[in-house]
């Protein structure tokens, strides 16, 4: 005895409905996959071929009304631009911000800065540094 087949016969009727719907999925999937591939190429390239100075806080020392802030900082040779250090109380409010400028031919530069302070500081950090 053989059963009845309820299926509809292969190639007769055309695609089913769930077909269309993965193969537009998949499209979609694909557009947007490819988009958000290139906005992070995009956006890497920006940070890493476009920042030519950076720098790092390598230590700090708090005194009453200002935090001495030793920062390395590594740029183009030739290239200008400026490093942003702020300081916050124990309680987490800024009590100081400042930028320093760095010019000149040398690309790797330590120096010890000072940033003054409203109150007590106890931190020291580094938010970005910025080529002209």
């Amino acid at each position: 005895m053989s059963t009845a087949s309820t299926r509809l016969p292969e190639g007769r009727y055309g695609r089913s409905s769930d077909e269309r719907a993965d193969r537009k999925l998949k499209i979609a999937g694909a557009v947007l996959g490819a988009a958000l591939l290139a906005l992070v190429g995009y956006f890497a390239y920006h940070y890493v071929g476009q920042n030519r100075i950076s720098g790092e806080v390598i230590t700090f020392e708090p005194h009453k009304n200002s935090v001495s802030v030793h920062l390395e900082v590594r740029k183009d040779s030739g290239a200008s631009g400026y490093c942003t250090v702020r300081s916050q109380a124990e309680d987490g409010s800024e009590v100081g911000r400042a930028d320093f400028r760095f010019d000149g031919g040398a690309t790797r530069i330590d120096k010890v800065v000072t940033l003054r302070t409203t109150s007590p500081g106890t931190t020291a950090e580094l938010l970005g540094c910025h080529a002209d």
